[in-house]
Formats: structure tokens, sequence, C-alpha cells
């Protein structure tokens, strides 16, 4: 099926979609560091690009929106092109488990916290 705006009008749609400081992570952040928490965002050098990470704890903190990470509760495919959305989210997915390997088997803790979540979240780093 056919997309239903101009070639120009989806590249400006798409550039507005962002990977750093979103709304859910800025709102995140923002908790985290009025509970005394301090932390990195976006470090470079760490496995899976994660959003936070507080080094003191050797945690790394992904901050997942629905659509992207396909949660099951709230991810609502387009109904155009899905023969590119389903592997592409699946392909997310499968990338998120990779690193929860990881992060495992180094030792690191872990936290991933869906967008949906983010507003009932505990912190409990054992400050």
């Amino acid at each position: 099926m056919a997309d239903t705006v101009s070639k120009k009008k989806r590249s400006e749609i798409m550039s507005k979609i962002k990977s750093k400081d979103t709304k859910i992570e800025i709102e995140f952040r923002k908790k985290l560091w009025r509970q005394g928490f301090r932390y990195r965002k976006n470090p470079k050098g760490y496995f899976g690009k994660p959003d936070l990470v507080l080094k003191k704890y050797k945690t790394v903190i992904f901050i997942d929106s629905c659509f992207w990470h396909g949660c099951k509760k709230h991810c609502r495919l387009p109904s155009t092109r899905k023969n590119y959305w389903l592997p592409k989210i699946e392909r997310n997915k499968q990338r998120d488990k990779e690193v929860n390997r990881h992060y495992k088997k180094e030792g690191w803790k872990l936290i991933r916290i869906w967008e949906h979540n983010l507003k009932d979240y505990k912190f409990n780093f054992n400050k």
C-alpha cells in the first residue's frame, strides 16, 4: 500500500523522532536526580547504548517506548507497510534480549522501564 503522505512530509515526520532526550527520558532523569542519584546519560562505550549509567551502583538503565520495543499492551503496528514494521520491532526486541544477557553476564544490574510504567517507578539501587 502506498504511503498516505508525500516523501517530503514523511521525511519531516520521521526527522522529529529522537533517539536521545525524549520526553519520557527527561521525565525519568528529573525524578532520578531529585532522589539524589547521579548518572551519565547516553554514555559512549557501553554495550547496547543505555539511556543512563549509574557506575557507582554498576547499573544501566534503558527506558523503552511502547512502540519501538513492542510492548504487548500498547504497541500498535501501523496498518501500512507491515512487512517493514514487524521485522523492525522484532529485531529491536531481539537486540534487547542480547543486551540483557550481556549485562547479566558482566554482573551489572540492568533496569528496563516501559514508558507506561514511568509514573509508578520506585528507585532502589541500594543507596
